[in-house]
């Protein structure tokens, strides 16, 4: 083996490193908090701020709808950022992401309500949800690479989980935002406008998220990946991508379905269950997830630290094998009305499994996708698997009032999901991680350069 290869590893240590990290954390924290506020007030306050003159099933079924929607532009968010990400960079492509989301998530808390502007009140409210969806569908690959890529190799599955846990922290803030203020204020103010604070309070991390993110580099792999030399005519990188990972895209979609669907239901659909269907307070819900995803922040890198040892792979077939277990039984708990037992499992069903997924899973799909086609891969995998998550809440829901309150027919569906994507991740093969490396010499050349740069050496 030449000389240069039994060198250290490529990529960024020290300040550079925790940079990249509370950078990439910054922008997931605000996408996800973003998303799960949307998701709760959904299912608490849209149905009858928007859409009050249904009947109440109806009238939830509208508001999920509201919340799916979002998803359906993703997956051209992922296209098309995906698609500039690969081409132009990490770093840049991620400012407008930012920009996009922090912006469209702060104005819903604006929007009048049906008694005030009639039919246009859920027509805005979706339209701010359609382009907040299509700025999310550009943040989440570009997120993860700009940790894993600048990562030391042997580092990627705990570094790769840390800013994973901005999910966590999302749901903690969104359900205690949310908690806090549906208890210190009255029924009357908080559907007046309680309700707005958790949309107000993201322009704070639209601004804090964008300071980091205009001093972060960019990563360690694309810049890699630049030296490589480039066909005079390459096809864009979506088109690459089917050309040469057809395999791996279907894999990754379907790997995907568990953690998407199995998280919406346990969370925003779950709150509603016990809020509506069982008639029982919405502070046992929402309290029940709060110390979930606090557990969570724990939890997410702990398994990253895991996987290093054991491969992402094993980790995720433990987390997607979990969901097909507990299906029947999470409802069956929630069934006994006891808060005790409500709260454990959400506690266990979000920690075991989503959460479990969550941590390893842009490692695992990133060792999927070569450089060149890797934000646009891991983009599309994610936001077209994410249109079924999206919907799992409304999915839910009809199936609830398929089965005239009995709630087995959700439970049969998030099993078939979750035994699909055990199937895929047993099928997954990652690639090495230099399919397409260079010549040892510059590989090391390069190394050396980027860790002078960036670590001040």
């Amino acid at each position: 083996m030449s000389e240069s290869l039994t060198k250290p590893e490529p990529g960024l240590t020290g300040k550079a490193m925790r940079r990249v990290v509370i950078g990439s954390f910054a922008g997931a924290l605000l996408e996800w908090y973003d998303f799960f506020i949307f998701g709760t007030a959904a299912g608490l306050v849209f149905a009858p701020l928007f859409f009050p003159d249904s009947d109440p099933f109806i009238g939830l079924i509208a508001a999920f709808a509201t919340f799916g929607v979002g998803f359906l532009t993703r997956p051209l968010g992922g296209i098309v950022f995906g698609h500039f990400g690969d081409k132009v960079g990490r770093k840049i492509t991620l400012i407008w992401t930012l920009g996009i989301v922090g912006t469209s998530t702060f104005l819903i808390g604006f929007i009048p309500t049906y008694q005030d502007i009639g039919i246009w009140a859920p027509i805005t409210l979706m339209a701010l949800r359609l382009i907040q969806g299509f700025g999310l569908g550009g943040e989440y690959g570009g997120a993860a690479l700009m940790t894993i890529e600048s990562a030391p190799e042997s580092k990627r599955g705990f570094l790769g989980a840390l800013p994973q846990t901005a999910a966590s922290v999302g749901i903690m803030l969104a359900t205690g935002v949310f908690a806090l203020c549906n208890s210190l204020l009255t029924q009357e103010q908080f559907l007046s406008w309680g309700w707005r604070i958790p949309f107000w309070l993201s322009a704070i991390m639209l601004v804090v998220g964008m300071f980091i993110r205009l001093h972060t580099e960019e990563t360690t792999d694309f810049k890699m990946q630049q030296l490589r030399p480039t066909p005079s005519k390459a096809p864009p990188p979506l088109i690459e991508l089917f050309r040469k990972h057809p395999r791996n895209i279907l894999l990754a979609l379907g790997a995907r379905l568990a953690e998407s669907v199995s998280s919406n239901i346990i969370n925003a659909f779950g709150i509603v269950y016990i809020s509506t269907q069982l008639a029982l307070s919405r502070d046992i819900p929402l309290t029940g997830m709060l110390i979930a995803s606090a557990i969570g922040i724990v939890c997410c890198p702990l398994v990253g630290w895991i996987s290093d040892r054991i491969g992402q792979r094993k980790i995720y077939l433990l987390g997607a094998g979990f969901c097909v277990l507990y299906a029947f039984p999470f409802f069956l708990l929630l069934d006994t009305r006891n808060t005790l037992i409500i709260w454990c499992s959400m506690i266990v069903g979000y920690n075991l499994g989503p959460t479990m997924m969550f941590a390893v899973q842009p490692t695992l799909f990133t060792r999927m996708f070569g450089t060149r086609v890797r934000y646009t891969g891991l983009s599309f995998a994610y936001q077209f698997s994410a249109i079924l998550g999206g919907m799992s809440p409304l999915i839910a829901s009809s199936l609830l009032a398929l089965g005239k309150g009995e709630v087995w027919y959700v439970a049969l569906f998030l099993l078939i999901v979750s035994v699909v994507s055990f199937i895929c991740v047993w099928l997954i093969k990652p690639e090495p991680r230099n399919s397409q490396a260079v010549a040892p010499n510059k590989i090391h050349h390069t190394y050396r350069h980027i860790r002078e740069q960036y670590n001040g050496r």
